[in-house]
């Protein structure tokens, strides 16, 4: 019974602890309810149940992930088609084909004109 209780308070422990990181870690306009300060006393004052308040109602829905402009704004167009397996597209397939010939007929070319 008594490694019950330790078990408990250990517990307790680490939530008090990742609820107070994530209350104070949390941008402020993110809070839901209540101001991130009142948050962060919460926790602190009322251990678990302050832990669990904030899970519940403190804590942001979803990070939003911070996006920054891609180099490639091409890809990102909805509804672009991006082939998972190259073997699925057989455009790109052709097109490697059809280069891959045109640089063996033009190899001996350019060996020519390399050799002084």
């Amino acid at each position: 019974m008594i490694y019950l209780y330790e078990a408990m308070g250990l517990v307790t422990l680490v939530l008090w602890l990742y609820c107070l990181f994530d209350a104070i870690t949390t941008p402020d306009e993110l809070c839901r309810n209540l101001p991130k300060v009142l948050w962060v006393i919460i926790v602190l004052l009322a251990p678990l149940v302050g832990s669990i308040i904030w899970l519940v109602a403190g804590r942001p829905q979803r990070r939003q992930a911070v996006t920054r402009p891609s180099a490639f704004p091409e890809y990102d167009r909805p509804g672009r088609f991006a082939a998972t397996n190259p073997d699925d597209d057989e455009e790109f397939l052709r097109r490697c084909r059809e280069r891959a010939e045109e640089q063996r007929r033009n190899a001996p070319k350019r060996q020519d004109d390399d050799q002084p």
